[in-house]
């Protein structure tokens, strides 16, 4: 579907006479980015079920997974959009583009102050308006087979070089014991779809000093050739082509497909948010890995991991504005992010809360969330605050897939090749230095 025709079909149902006359008592069409089925799903409708007990404003929540952004894309030009979706915090830029979401008056937003200026920036679109409301946020740490790093005898990574000795180990060693050559280093979800390759690498190109663009909103430049970023790439290249100890398939794989690879037994290390925890810790054992943070590349300063979430978004066209407002201000609640939290459970859907009132370690008292929330406070880096950060993420992950996949290709050559198109793309966006 046209960018264009959904973006028309955004704008008639946000204005003009095709806007629904107000009904308080409407309910209200949730839209969750989750499998359904999945404890996740359960939890959001814990969340929506107690919303209406407490507000009588019914809600009724749908899990969808594969292709959402299409599925969401198809409602706006069917003008049947959902009244709340819940969805990655990049996902500002788009939905705005596309005129399907409407803004958000924090200084009417009941609980505004409780939520961390963090929060609320991952909500914040390029023009400097809220187009959402934070409802959760996540950092990345790697999960390395404790068992495997002690059966081979390495200590526990406090440099890439570490990172990489290890990764060999895992491959060459036997690390599981069971006499075959079946074994490997890094799990990467490299598929080129929603961008994965680049939502994966954002870590270790922040870690070692390099970003996808320098500058601030509405002045960016290409900063993704850089010399501290062609050397993060490098070492990318490195684990796929030279020391082949990356997971075979991973170059197509998504997140679910990623999961599987490190509770099975493929691979050792996995870079991924703490959601994960309770998964890994019923299908593989807790005490079978640690949870790490990415150190430092050579020409970094310091730990670096990429900062997200998801968003509370007020669609447009809703017959029940009120209720959005009020679902949005009960789920940011200390009462809804400890719902959404779900304790230790895999079925968490808020990681990190956004509420500061909310005491972490009384739901979990796992010091492994406490890890993340550290990282998430003091080392996390969000995606620039261009208009729409859609195209960068999916022309960067082009570029690295295309990179691990080809090993005759230049590095340095490829980066400025996409530095020359991250540049037209700000152009185009009016973001440009």
């Amino acid at each position: 579907m046209a960018v264009a025709a959904v973006i028309a079909a955004g704008g008639l149902v946000a204005c003009g006479s095709d806007k629904p006359k107000a009904d308080a008592k409407a309910e209200l069409q949730i839209w969750v980015r989750k499998p359904p089925g999945s404890n996740t799903e359960k939890t959001d409708i814990q969340l929506a079920a107690k919303f209406t007990a407490e507000t009588g404003i019914p809600a009724k929540v749908t899990a969808l997974f594969d292709d959402f952004e299409t599925k969401l894309q198809q409602a706006a030009a069917q003008k049947h959009l959902p009244d709340i979706v819940i969805n990655d915090t990049d996902q500002v830029g788009t939905l705005v583009k596309q005129g399907i979401v409407t803004p958000v008056d924090k200084s009417t937003f009941t609980g505004a102050a409780d939520l961390t200026a963090s929060a609320w920036q991952a909500a914040t679109a390029s023009d400097g308006k809220i187009y959402g409301v934070p409802f959760s946020l996540q950092s990345y740490a790697l999960l390395i087979r404790k068992d495997w790093r002690t059966k081979v005898g390495l200590p526990e990574p406090k440099s890439w070089a570490d990172l990489d000795a290890l990764a060999k180990a895992f491959t060459t060693k036997d690390p599981d014991g069971d006499g075959k050559a079946d074994t490997y280093g890094y799990v990467i979800p490299g598929s080129t779809k929603r961008g994965y390759m680049s939502w994966y690498f954002s870590t270790w190109l922040w870690s070692n000093g390099g970003d996808f663009l320098s500058g601030k909103p509405g002045a960016y430049t290409p900063a993704i050739n850089s010399a501290q970023s062609v050397a993060a790439v490098d070492e990318l290249k490195k684990q796929f082509c030279t020391d082949k100890t990356v997971v075979p398939g991973s170059i197509t794989a998504q997140t679910t497909d990623a999961h599987p690879l490190f509770e099975s037994g493929k691979g050792g290390i996995y870079l991924t948010g703490p959601y994960n925890m309770a998964r890994f810790d019923k299908n593989l054992g807790k005490d079978k890995y640690e949870v790490v943070a990415l150190p430092a590349g050579p020409q970094g300063t310091g730990p670096a991991t990429l900062g997200e979430g998801e968003n509370v978004y007020l669609m447009a066209g809703s017959k029940n504005p009120a209720g959005q407002l009020k679902f949005a201000e009960f789920a940011t609640s200390v009462e809804g992010q400890t719902i959404g939290m779900a304790g230790n459970t895999d079925g968490n859907v808020v990681r990190s809360p956004v509420n500061s009132k909310v005491n972490t370690d009384s739901v979990r008292n796992d010091p492994r969330w406490t890890l993340y929330g550290q990282l998430l406070q003091q080392d996390a880096h969000y995606a620039p605050a261009v208009p729409d950060w859609a195209p960068f993420r999916q022309d960067s992950a082009d570029t690295l897939n295309a990179i691990a996949s080809n090993c005759s290709l230049d590095v340095k050559s490829q980066l400025d090749k996409l530095a020359g198109t991250f540049n037209d793309e700000l152009s185009k966006q009016g973001a440009k230095a």
